[in-house]
């Protein structure tokens, strides 16, 4: 099915639950993830990387959603709540909130991915859902599940993966599996050191998107099965997938592609994926579709104004080439160049940002120089800052990349008490912002 096709909304998709895992740190992204948790991190300028599985859930018509959050939660919940509480719960649709509940007989937190789903079993089954959709919340992409579900279903599986080809080089990093012709999983591996390439194409291998369909009592009676293995991860792709290929049971992949984002998806769990993935958004032709009418991403939007760009002539002009502004922007006679400003960004007189994502309520002052750098939410860069000319500079104040992206936040720059919120407009580092 095309993006532009009817989609596949029917007693499938009303009879799942989706669980969106959402409890992780994610520290790969270093301290972009000191003070959120991963899938609250802003990204492609107004968004959090939640808002796509969140959009892809109510667009598939699966709207019994529960997020089950641990780490850092408070910027997802309030996320959340300002921006995701508007399904009606009269008809039997809502977005909820599960912290790790920490049992009585087990004190702790969440294990690992299966052991979060195992935490809230009671609630999962208290919603009686026919199916289980379990969602990673840190991927962005683009996918109508309802197809997902309704292959599930013709298959007689117990367990459907959702599968994307990648470089083995990539596979590494994935659930790794071998299938028959029928797409049947013959054998699973939990990141492997030498991932099992694809006959058809030997430098390729068939990963796993964290994307999983479950019949709800195989799903309940597996959890508890693992849940008394004092051995086991807890962990769905080293343990419950695994024993799942091993035992006979019958799982099935599901390829994805071919719907309203095409085969665009991205794990942005490094700061270096992280970058990349937002920069390739600028460009006259983006991988991503952020603006198709369709299958739009919903997401919490503050009352801001639009984004203004002053020029008072030719010596001092404001250029934005291949950049993206949100709302709230002030950019005074500067140039922006394939960068990406988030909302309520002030850019000094006379600066020059090539390679730049400045996380939301970002200042930065009069004639600073910034090449491949992500600033932080709050950061205020004093006027005349130079970052990413000089490597060996940059890695002894900041943090830098193995790919030469420098990553700035408040604590680097003196000012971990000064974070300013969003309605604060005066900022002594930007004349302009006055």
């Amino acid at each position: 099915m095309t993006a532009k096709s009817a989609r596949f909304v029917s007693r499938l998709t009303r009879s799942t639950l989706a669980l969106i895992l959402a409890g992780g740190r994610g520290s790969r992204l270093q301290m972009l993830t000191d003070w959120r948790a991963k899938p609250a991190v802003p990204f492609a300028g107004k968004f959090r990387i939640i808002d796509f599985a969140l959009s892809n859930c109510v667009h598939s018509g699966v709207r019994r959603i529960s997020v089950l959050t641990q780490y850092k939660s408070h910027s997802l919940i309030r996320h959340l709540m300002e921006g995701w509480n508007g399904l009606p719960g009269e008809f039997g649709e809502f977005v909820e909130l599960i912290p790790a509940q920490q049992w009585l007989e087990d004190e702790s937190w969440y294990q690992g991915t299966a052991d979060a789903v195992y935490q809230s079993l009671d609630i999962i089954e208290a919603h009686a859902p026919e199916f289980v959709l379990v969602l990673a919340g840190d991927h962005v992409y683009k996918m109508d599940y309802g197809e997902m579900l309704a292959a599930h279903v013709a298959s007689g599986a117990d367990l459907t993966v959702a599968c994307n080809r990648v470089s083995l080089e990539e596979a590494s990093g994935f659930g790794v599996m071998s299938v028959d012709s029928e797409n049947r999983i013959l054998a699973f591996e939990e990141k492997p050191a030498h991932p099992t390439p694809l006959p058809d194409s030997p430098d390729k291998a068939l990963a796993s998107m964290g994307i999983y369909v479950f019949s709800r009592e195989y799903l309940a009676r597996e959890l508890r099965r693992d849940a008394a293995l004092s051995e086991s991860d807890h962990d769905f792709g080293k343990d419950i997938i695994p024993n799942a290929v091993a035992t006979g049971h019958r799982v099935q992949a599901y390829p994805f592609g071919g719907g309203p984002g095409g085969d665009y998806w991205r794990d942005v769990g490094t700061v270096d994926a992280f970058y990349g993935a937002n920069l390739e958004l600028t460009g006259s032709n983006p991988p991503l579709d952020l603006y198709d009418p369709d299958w739009p991403i919903f997401t919490y939007q503050p009352q801001l104004p639009s984004a203004r760009f002053t020029d008072h002539g030719p010596s001092h002009g404001c250029r934005m080439i291949d950049a993206i502004a949100s709302g709230g922007c002030v950019i005074t006679e500067s140039e922006v160049q394939e960068s990406i400003l988030f909302s309520n960004v002030r850019i000094g007189r006379g600066c020059k940002l090539d390679g730049v994502l400045a996380l939301p309520d970002v200042s930065v002052g009069e004639g600073c120089r910034l090449k491949r750098v992500i600033l932080d939410n709050g950061c205020r860069v004093p006027a005349g800052t130079v970052i990413g000319e000089d490597a060996e500079e940059d890695a002894r104040r900041f943090y830098r990349t193995e790919q030469g992206v420098v990553v700035v936040n408040r604590d680097m720059l003196g000012q971990e008490h000064q974070y300013q919120p969003a309605t604060t407009l005066y900022d002594p580092g930007v004349s302009s912002a006055r």
